[in-house]
């Protein structure tokens, strides 16, 4: 097997997309209630260490790096957004890496390994072998060793990651292997989820209510007197600010001595290494069994097999038929042809030499590659060497373009700051032929008209103190130059201010309280006469009956069956619910039909209900395991967290060293 990929090994977490975070949040992150906020770090671990579990640490810098792998997941195109929630990432992968060093620690002391044939197996067919093993091919040692670090680790980091994703992914298999589910809980499950029921209900609407709510000016101003605190308007500032728009790259002309310049400073990027086009026959070698021994017999079978497929090459046989017919590689079914590549991708060193000497045309012996017994033939090869201008000229003149473009926008932002910083940005401006805007104030919250969304901006005024020189910040459209002319402190507004806002709030307040009162009273009269039509007619509600509906159903003015609805489905035909508060409605049902799901059903759908509940009930037994495994290594300080730096990362500075 590929010899870089038999050294130690999870998860390369969110590389690509993240493919792996997926699975280490399903079994890690989602199933430790309550964080790793108990500990109190006395006498713990030093400064830029998070966590010691036994011997191994969990550093600042890994739980940051695995933070903004997160943020780059979840928000590809980053943002404000993405920067405000950075402490609470921060959080979650602390708390995943410290409970997967928990469950290394506590698989090494069960006895649980992971050999490099398992590891060797995961890269080829586990979550990242369509990026490994594109149609069963290894990428190459080069590309491997690329893709590894484009999630800031080596590669020795990364397969001992990915050995311990394995070991991790046992030791759930064998502690939730307990858990079982019986026939009645099935049968009931299923019944939950396929019963259907239909019945009247009476609706009362908020809306309705408002429209007869007229609270007096003694209403109001009480009202706003005892929520004053909540009254004030923020911090708004005033600037006066030029934009330098960011220069075009088509608009940049660029000399036939700046390409030369660019392509001799950047003659390696050029360079095409050695490529070779080559057919191959490829005879598998058995996998080790659950012992980690291989199969002898099975091994010399199929070398046997390789030197008669040799014998058949020498004796004149075409080597696209017998590709074909023998070949147990993707490459097969197009007679063996593997398309130009550089002969350090083969992932074994004795088929890169074979691709590397043999003359265009010449075959190989039988070569045992480890991971199979493979035959070579050369097609074509293509020499190393560097590209010419001419080839690359293209490509260089748009990166040239885009490099004096950005030089000229940078060069007259700098030019207009250093001159405002001197002389006051008006009279720079007036030098420079800029256009110079003075603002009305406004908020940290609010989007300056012809800037559009600026967070740097934004965080640059709000921080800026009055008087201070000019300042220049990069915007989505270039560089924005600005002074700070005035600050108005937060205030509690007035009544007369707030007015509108306060009578919008105390109209919704005593609307959402009056509809509790008629509802409940709705449904205390229905109970009482056994009427719900007659109650709804007296207290003005809107009669309605519902379809024969599921649990995940949505009914009109009621909504979705599975919240506050959901106790419709345990009255019996004709009984009559409590109040159902759905938010903007009041809603009182009547029970008609409740139909329940047929066994033939029952028969089809009861091993997926099951496999539901079984995966449920795994979660629960591996999330009370890691709970309990985490405080016993805790109580015995062998797991101790370092609640100052973990304050650090979670308050305020997670961001840090990124």
């Amino acid at each position: 097997m590929i010899r870089i990929l038999q050294s130690a090994g999870p998860t390369l977490k969110i590389i690509l997309g993240g493919l792996l975070v997926i699975i280490c949040a399903s079994m890690v992150i989602t199933l430790i209630p309550g964080g790793f906020g108990s500990s109190l770090g006395i006498g713990g671990p030093p400064a830029g260490v998070l966590a010691t579990v036994g011997d191994e640490q969990v550093t600042v810098p890994e739980v940051q790096r695995e933070a903004r792998q997160m943020i780059r997941q979840q928000f590809p195109r980053g943002g404000e957004q993405a920067a405000m929630l950075m402490p609470y990432f921060a959080g979650q992968a602390a708390d995943q890496l410290i409970s997967e060093k928990v469950l290394v620690a506590e698989a090494q002391r069960m006895g649980l390994r992971v050999s490099d044939e398992e590891l060797s197996d995961e890269l080829q067919h586990g979550a990242l072998s369509s990026m490994l093993f594109p149609d069963g091919k290894f990428i190459g040692q080069a590309e491997y060793e690329n893709f590894v670090q484009r999630a800031d680790l080596t590669v020795p980091q990364f397969e001992n990651l990915e050995k311990e994703y394995i070991l991790i992914r046992k030791l759930r298999a064998l502690v939730s292997g307990a858990a079982f589910v019986s026939e009645p809980e099935v049968r009931a499950e299923f019944d939950r989820r396929n019963t259907k029921v239909k019945f009247d209900y009476a609706v009362l609407t908020q809306a309705d209510i408002l429209k007869g709510l007229h609270p007096t000016e003694q209403e109001l101003k009480a009202f706003y007197e005892k929520n004053k605190a909540n009254y004030t308007s923020p911090e708004k500032r005033q600037i006066k600010y030029a934009l330098i728009p960011s220069v075009k790259p088509e608009d940049v002309s660029v000399t036939p001595q700046e390409l030369q310049a660019y392509y001799d400073q950047h003659r390696d990027e050029y360079r095409q290494p050695e490529e070779v086009k080559v057919r191959q026959i490829l005879i598998k070698t058995p996998l080790p069994g659950s012992d980690g021994k291989v199969d002898q017999n099975a091994l010399e079978q199929a070398r046997k097999k390789a030197e008669d497929v040799l014998k058949q090459l020498n004796a004149g046989a075409p080597f696209e038929d017998l590709a074909k017919k023998y070949s147990e590689d993707p490459s097969a079914k197009d007679g063996g042809l593997v398309d130009f590549m550089q002969p350090n991708r083969f992932p074994n060193l004795d088929v890169q030499k074979a691709a590397t000497s043999l003359p265009k045309g010449g075959t190989s012996g039988v070569i045992n590659a480890g991971y199979a017994f493979v035959i070579l033939r050369v097609e074509d090869r293509h020499e190393a060497h560097v590209k010419l201008l001419a080839e690359v000229k293209d490509e260089i003149e748009g990166k040239v373009r885009e490099q004096k473009a950005t030089l000229a926008t940078e060069g007259a932002a700098n030019a207009l700051a250093n001159q405002a910083r001197n002389d006051g940005l008006d009279k720079a401006g007036q030098a420079k032929g800029v256009q110079v805007v003075t603002t009305q104030y406004f908020s940290q919250a609010e989007i300056l008209p012809g800037l559009g969304p600026a967070p740097q901006l934004m965080q640059s005024v709000f921080n800026e103190t009055e008087k201070a020189p000019a300042e220049e910040i990069q915007v989505p459209q270039g560089y924005v130059i600005f002074e700070l002319l005035s600050i108005k402190a937060p205030a509690t507004l007035t009544f007369e201010e707030a007015r509108a806002t306060v009578e919008t709030q105390f109209k919704s307040e005593r609307a959402s309280l009056l509809l509790q009162q008629k509802t409940q009273e709705l449904a205390d009269r229905a109970k009482a006469e056994h009427d719900l039509k007659k109650a709804a007619r007296e207290l003005g509600a809107t009669m309605k009956t519902s379809e024969l509906v599921l649990p995940d159903g949505q009914v009109p003015d009621v909504g979705s069956l599975s919240g506050a609805a959901s106790s419709i489905f345990s009255l019996k035909p004709g009984e009559i619910s409590s109040p159902i508060n759905t938010g903007a409605n009041g809603v009182v049902a009547q029970l008609l039909e409740k139909q329940l799901p047929s066994d033939q059903d029952y028969a089809a759908k009861k091993d997926e209900i099951r496999q539901s509940l079984l995966d449920t009930k795994q979660n629960q037994v591996f999330s009370m395991f890691v709970l309990n495994v985490r405080k016993e290594m805790e109580k015995s300080k062998k797991l101790q967290i370092n609640q100052g730096e973990m304050n650090k990362l979670t308050q305020r500075g997670a961001e840090e060293g990124s």
